[in-house]
């Protein structure tokens, strides 16, 4: 744990909102150098995924040329939302450093309370219509998947 990456990413957000963007700033740290940086790019770049997080990710996957961020530390100004929560499991980052709290967000209009909710909710009750279609097919898929004899596991 450092306070000094965390007092980069504070200072990543606060530059970023002095730039017209969100106020999010993320730092990757492995072996105590930094990997990668992001700062919310959403309005910046017309991308909804575009979080500092998940930028971040991208970014030290790119440097490291690899998927998977194991032994990487995430130093974040913001605790992560669910999607970026989703990144930081997928991407197997070892710990994640958060300043702000999901309640604070919420008073500076960044509530994810609705998301987490809505994934609780079965299907048919969402706000947001999700319907199967073509499940066989989809099934044949991971059939598919599992017989490949070249598939990288993730």
């Amino acid at each position: 744990m450092s306070a000094e990456f965390m007092r980069r990413a504070i200072a990543l957000a606060l530059e970023n909102i002095r730039n017209g963007g969100g106020p999010f700033g993320a730092v990757i740290v492995k072996h105590g150098s930094v990997v990668a940086e992001g700062v919310n790019r959403v309005t910046s770049n017309n991308d909804p995924t575009a979080h500092a997080e998940v930028v971040a990710i991208r970014a030290a996957c790119a440097a490291l040329g690899t998927f998977e961020l194991k032994g990487c530390e995430l130093y974040t100004s913001c605790e992560p939302c669910p999607m970026c929560l989703g990144a930081i499991y997928w991407a197997r980052l070892s710990r994640v450093y958060f300043a702000g709290t999901a309640e604070e967000a919420a008073a500076a209009g960044f509530d994810d309370a609705l998301i987490y909710r809505e994934i609780a909710m079965p299907y048919d009750h969402r706000k947001v219509v999700m319907c199967t279609l073509l499940r066989e097919d989809g099934k044949r898929v991971f059939r598919a998947w599992a017989a490949a004899p070249n598939k990288t596991a993730y």
